[in-house]
């Protein structure tokens, strides 16, 4: 009986199919499976955090982990605009593979942005070279 409690119920399970489908009769794209599997998960870990020596539960635990996390990258690789909205809705830390992009991306924009200034500067450099020039 104990089980129960750790399984969602339907009501709760059709709530969070209906935030996160993608379209009317959704219920089973990536980004409602990696929400549905993140609330298991949440209530598999309080359930773990009473029962300490339950290591079924445990296990099941890991393998939903393991699920999610294979669901995340497909959905990363897939659609990244859809997982980065659902990472930030459902509160998940990002991979390190979009960490490291992110990085990329940020040093790139530096280095633009760098290089446009320096081109300005060699723009007014010469527009006081003609000037002398013409003087």
């Amino acid at each position: 009986m104990e089980f129960d409690k750790i399984m969602l119920d339907a009501k709760k399970k059709q709530r969070i199919i209906d935030k996160y489908k993608t379209h009317e009769k959704d219920t089973g794209s990536a980004e409602v499976q990696i929400a549905l599997l993140t609330e298991e998960i949440k209530e598999l870990t309080k359930h773990l955090q009473q029962h300490k020596h339950d290591h079924s539960s445990r296990r099941g635990l890991l393998k939903k982990l393991g699920e999610r996390r294979r669901l995340l990258r497909y959905l990363e690789v897939e659609n990244e605009a859809s997982y980065k909205k659902l990472i930030e809705a459902l509160q998940l830390k990002a991979s390190k593979r979009s960490q490291k992009e992110a990085e990329i991306q940020k040093i790139l924009a530096e280095e633009t942005e760098a290089e446009e200034e320096n081109a300005v500067s060699t723009d007014e450099v010469v527009e006081n070279e003609d000037t002398n020039k013409e003087s």
